[in-house]
């Protein structure tokens, strides 16, 4: 399993935050902040990347969220970031970055969206929906806002993609990726699959938590990554986890820190 670390290449989410903090709109026009979407609580879809004159365009799943206290995250097209934000006038700066390390098949795209933000301070323009980042070589990264709202909690096939703690989190193994999933049902139950067995519950769904009740699971041995997997998504039953959504993003918290990350799954999956 690869582990996620610190790393120094999560901007695109600031230079939102510096937008809304600073204040700066202005009279409409084009180029102007004026006609400028509310930014905080915004999904950003990053549309492409250009570092040294090439241009990418970006995979479906790369966009930025900004949050409010200076806080934001998102996905790279594949390895999901968050990190702190600070603004200075008309750049932006952060610090504590977090992100996931699994492979990547456009492995491309994400070298050159981690390369276009790891240069230095960013400058941001805001036209209408259309969020440029620059930096002081000429490398860009071009998003565009989406207001879709989060997908729900209850009813969507969550499949699960990390299990970590606050700090570090590791994708799952090859042997058990795409298995593991849960879905939370409006009778009050969660059923799914911990990468292994099958598993069903009692969810209790209140202020932001999840009261989880003793799993009932499926009897088949398992072993080697399965069964590890298996282990540590267990850690979520049989007690209360905080929860958080974002777009088509789930992370529940366990009492004892295990945070385990899931994405909502396409509608042909569902």
């Amino acid at each position: 399993m690869q582990k996620q670390r610190l790393t120094p290449t999560v901007m695109a989410l600031a230079a939102a935050g510096m937008l809304t903090a600073c204040g700066t709109e202005t009279s409409s026009g084009s180029g102007s902040v004026g006609s400028q979407p509310r930014l905080s609580g915004v999904h950003w879809s990053v549309e492409s990347v250009t570092v040294n004159g090439k241009k990418q365009q970006a995979p479906g799943d790369a966009y930025v969220k900004i949050g409010d206290k200076g806080k934001a995250e998102g996905n790279y097209g594949c390895n999901g970031f968050t990190a702190d934000v600070k603004t200075d006038g008309d750049t932006v700066g952060f610090a504590n970055a977090l992100s996931t390390k699994r492979g990547c098949e456009k492995q491309d795209f994400e070298n050159a969206f981690k390369s276009a933000l790891a240069k230095g301070e960013l400058k941001a323009a805001v036209d209408g929906d259309k969020l440029t980042l620059t930096t002081d070589k000429g490398d860009r990264v071009a998003l565009t806002s989406k207001p879709e709202a989060d997908a729900p909690l209850t009813g969507t096939k969550w499949n699960v993609n990390g299990i970590g703690d606050g700090k570090v989190s590791a994708s799952l193994p090859k042997e058990v990726d795409g298995k593991a999933h849960l879905t939370f049902g409006k009778d009050g139950t969660v059923r799914g699959n911990l990468g292994c067995n099958s598993v069903t519950a009692k969810a209790e769904v209140k202020d932001g938590q999840i009261t989880l009740g003793a799993p009932r699971t499926t009897r088949m041995m398992c072993q080697g990554a399965a069964g590890e997997t298996e282990k540590k998504l267990l850690k979520l039953f049989d007690g209360k986890v905080t929860y958080k959504l974002t777009h088509d993003g789930l992370s529940l918290t366990a009492a004892d820190g295990t945070v385990v990350s899931a994405n909502a799954a396409a509608p042909k999956e569902k």
